[in-house]
């Protein structure tokens, strides 16, 4: 059962790329290596968000002064 399904899925998977490269008339091996690179930019990108963000959360802390509430006296 579960080769019938992996034999399904690498068929019908491993065949987009090769199907799209064929509508628009390019290699599938460019079209695999612009996925590929697409998706390292997106991962890129995001962990530059998320440090980004970190860094304006640490200069907020570093700036904002924390005053003792009524109930710590």
């Amino acid at each position: 059962m579960f080769d019938k399904l992996r034999n399904f899925l690498e068929f019908n998977g491993f065949n987009v790329i090769s199907r799209i490269a064929d509508r628009l008339g390019v290699r599938a091996s460019k079209l695999r290596i612009l996925y590929i690179y697409l998706s390292f930019v997106t991962m890129g990108i995001t962990f530059a968000v998320y440090l980004i963000i970190a860094f304006f959360l640490w200069l907020k802390d570093g700036i904002v002064i924390r005053r003792k509430s009524v109930f710590d006296l």
